[in-house]
């Protein structure tokens, strides 16, 4: 899970096995397999940055 901001400044958490793809339009749009489409104020790469992020410490707990 991340935690992404909405444009209202809210933050929410999603679900990174959830996201299909992000894209900049030229807001970043991150859309999930259920078809949402969540507009959030982080960039692409900050989004990227989080699922890598959030990988990693998976795949840690798992290989210690």
């Amino acid at each position: 899970m991340i935690l992404l901001t909405k444009m209202n400044g809210q933050t929410f958490v999603v679900n990174v096995e959830k996201i299909r793809y992000v894209e900049s339009t030229p807001d970043t749009v991150v859309c999930c397999d259920t078809g949402d489409r969540l507009m959030v104020r982080e960039t692409v790469q900050e989004v990227v940055q989080k699922a890598i992020d959030y990988a990693r410490v998976i795949r840690r707990s798992i290989s210690e």
